[in-house]
């Protein structure tokens, strides 16, 4: 799968562009604030339906306008076109089409266009709060299976509901029984897939990729921690009632799940250099991509944002080559204030590519080579 075109009005700094891609590279050469990371995540914004720096919808309008529309024509392995619209209207509920007919709801679209995001914000999901990286697993398992988000959607409500009840002080048992065992029902199959993503889905791959870009004999890991391992949701509620009544808020459960990171033996997040938590996260990426791909059935798009900051001349040749290899990934988005860092990617890629420069959110054509 590629994106083949897009078509871009008021989102952030880009005022109006209509862009056409290569099917293999396009690299986007900018200062700093220019916009290249905009676009990148006007791609996203079309996978996702949201921001994928977290912002709020009416952050991603242009200042100064009430409406913001982002619309990609993209051509499928099967050789078809499917064309995908979404929109933004200020103080209304966000609009999104494929191929004219909008979806009755929003969460039917993920895992149909899969994307795979590499960027600066990305040391967030080693240095920030277990929220970070229970979003990170939630965001990948729903792409490749749909159960998943179903279960995790009836989970937090069913959460939003014990809270709620805790909060007012709720004494009735068997309402709070019936809830719970929705809850637990609900827990089982996100426990279980959390758990076989990580040890048998990513482990591996991750580990193989941090050896690749690292050349060094650092040892960098990933565990799943949950409350499930050791005991039922429902054995959890009960041991925890007296204090959740208390608190007001249900204190444990798998919305507290973390994942443990690790490298040497040592928590990445408390002695990782700037260079090992970059590698870190790039090559916890990059399994991901493999992940989707092996499960989606479909080349995920790949956007490397700004990602050779900060690391040594070494771990980029090895990046290089990594997504130099046309058997693993398609389609490759690169953004970077270098041009010698650009020349040289697109040099080791080889075939197909476009080069634009960015200025205030406008693209000029630098060079391209394609069919």
């Amino acid at each position: 799968m590629y994106i083949e075109r897009i078509s871009i009005l008021n989102f952030k700094n880009i005022a109006d562009a209509t862009l056409e891609f290569s099917p293999r590279v396009n690299c986007f050469l900018g200062l700093n604030g220019m916009g290249k990371s905009n676009l990148l995540e006007a791609i996203y914004f079309l996978s996702f339906v949201r921001s994928f720096g977290q912002l709020p919808d009416s952050a991603l309008i242009r200042h100064g306008q009430e409406m913001l529309m982002v619309q990609g024509v993209y051509q499928k392995q099967s050789g078809s076109m499917e064309n995908i619209s979404c929109g933004i209207v200020a103080g209304k509920r966000k609009t999104l089409k494929r191929n004219g007919k909008e979806y009755d709801k929003l969460s039917e679209h993920i895992g149909q266009f899969p994307i795979v995001v590499v960027s600066p914000q990305d040391s967030r999901i080693v240095s920030g709060s277990g929220e970070e990286r229970r979003k990170l697993m939630d965001m990948v398992i729903s792409q490749a299976d749909k159960t998943y988000l179903s279960q995790l959607i009836r989970y937090n409500k069913s959460l939003e509901q014990r809270n709620k009840m805790l909060r007012v002080g709720f004494k009735d048992k068997l309402l709070y029984d019936s809830i719970e065992s929705q809850m637990a029902q609900s827990a089982d199959y996100i426990h279980a897939a959390r758990t076989r993503w990580v040890e048998q889905e990513m482990k591996e791959a991750f580990e193989r990729y941090y050896r690749r870009i690292a050349s060094s004999d650092e040892v960098a890991s990933i565990a799943y921690r949950s409350v499930l391992n050791d005991m039922s949701l429902t054995d959890v509620f009960e041991q925890c009632r007296a204090k959740d009544e208390v608190l007001g808020y249900t204190s444990r459960g798998i919305h507290r799940d973390d994942l443990e990171m690790g490298l040497d033996g040592y928590s990445m997040r408390r002695l990782g250099s700037q260079g090992q938590l970059k590698t870190f996260t790039i090559a916890l990426r990059f399994a991901i991509f493999e992940y989707l791909k092996r499960h989606s059935g479909v080349t995920p798009l790949l956007l490397l944002d700004d990602i050779f900051d900060k690391l040594d001349a070494d771990r980029v040749q090895k990046i290089m080559e990594v997504v130099s290899a046309n058997d693993v990934f398609g389609q490759i988005f690169i953004t970077d204030t270098n041009r010698k860092h650009l020349d040289e990617i697109l040099v080791q890629i080889g075939g197909d590519y476009r080069l634009l420069e960015v200025d205030h959110g406008r693209f000029a054509p630098i060079s391209e080579s394609m069919p």
